[in-house]
């Protein structure tokens, strides 16, 4: 009788199996679908116009040469580590890796090389850091801004 039941057991175990991984793709979806991360460099400008984003949304920039870039690569798996974190922030996160490009958000915000420019909801540029942030050190550096002070409390 044992026989039978790992013939019936095992292929059970598998659909179970493919069913968890199943759902754990999905929630990764899910994740990056929740937090807004746009490549500048793929779009047709509407997205480098920082005006469309003032008092609606915090803007993390990530600028790189290539996106081969291992910092790039890193910042983007520490933000979508934590979506969460940030989405409660408002922030949406914009990409650009093509320096030859030359539009209007390089322009603006003047990187070279690696760069991480974190935007207001005023539109004025909070910090900037040259090596990937945690979404912890974005979190507090949100969290030390006078009108994220003022959201939490009206909460």
């Amino acid at each position: 009788m044992a026989p039978n039941i790992s013939r019936i057991a095992v292929p059970f175990l598998f659909l179970v199996l493919a069913a968890v991984i199943s759902t754990a793709a999905q929630v990764e979806e899910n994740t990056d679908e929740r937090l807004r991360i746009l490549d500048t460099g793929d779009s047709d400008g509407t997205t480098q116009d920082l005006n469309q984003y003032i008092w609606l949304n915090r803007l993390v920039v990530v600028f790189a040469d290539s996106p081969n870039d291992p910092r790039f690569s890193e910042q983007l798996e520490l933000l979508r580590a934590v979506p969460e974190e940030l989405m409660e922030r408002d922030v949406i996160v914009l990409t650009d890796t093509s320096p030859s490009s030359a539009g209007p958000l390089r322009e603006k915000l003047r990187p070279r090389g690696f760069a991480v420019v974190l935007i207001g909801k005023d539109g004025g540029v909070k910090l900037r850091k040259p090596l990937p942030w945690s979404v912890r050190e974005i979190s507090r550096a949100i969290d030390k801004i006078p009108l994220r002070q003022r959201e939490i409390q009206k909460n």
